[in-house]
């Protein structure tokens, strides 16, 4: 099993990657997806992160409201944030892998996660891919995510960017850099010749 970590910066397109490599047949996780499950009421991690953060980060039905963590959380205390949810969803992102490679030894496992390598964990993957893209295109594609006017989205990427890596210091622990910033057939062209390198490597 070739294990491969995914990411970069925020509205860089890595779930777009994910997806297209997903596509060419490799079995892909979600960091994030991991990271709701941590945060649902009973798991350890939801207890830690309440404790820490407070009731206030809580809806009516007692799930954690992530964009009202998020705005507690980013950029002044987004360490400690980490420090509770990182050791948590690299157990699971570490079992999950086990397990493809029970299932499928000479495939692909990919981990999508925004802040693999800021939480050390690029050392846990066989080849790190790091998507990045200008500043403008963050924006554009974080206000149509988010339903924000530009201006909105330009600070809010601007703060969450803050609690990151930039891209070229990601880019400098890649195997493979793609540069989103231009179209869906390009951002296809680049990872066609990294999708051929990877199935080329030794398992």
């Amino acid at each position: 099993m070739l294990r491969v970590g995914l990411t970069g910066g925020i509205a860089c397109g890595k779930s777009t990657i994910g997806a297209m490599l997903a596509k060419r047949g490799a079995h892909l996780l979600l960091a994030d997806t991991l990271a709701h499950q941590l945060y649902e009421p009973g798991a350890a991690t939801y207890d830690e992160v309440v404790r820490r953060f407070g009731r206030d980060i809580l809806n009516a039905d007692g799930t954690i409201h992530r964009g009202r963590l998020a705005n507690l959380a980013f950029p002044d205390r987004i360490d400690e944030l980490n420090a509770v949810v990182h050791p948590a969803v690299v157990a699971a992102q570490t079992r999950w892998m086990k397990d493809r490679e029970r299932e499928d030894p000479d495939g692909v496992a990919v981990v999508e996660a925004a802040l693999l390598i800021e939480a050390g964990a690029a050392g846990d993957f066989d080849k790190v891919i790091v998507v990045t893209c200008d500043f403008e295109h963050k924006v554009e594609r974080y206000a149509a995510r988010t339903n924000l006017p530009l201006d909105a989205a330009r600070v809010e990427v601007e703060r969450r960017s803050a609690a990151q890596f930039t891209d070229q210091e990601k880019a400098s622990q890649a195997d493979y850099v793609m540069d989103n910033s231009g179209s869906v057939e390009d951002a296809e062209r680049q990872l066609e010749k990294i999708w051929a390198d990877l199935r080329a490597q030794p398992r």
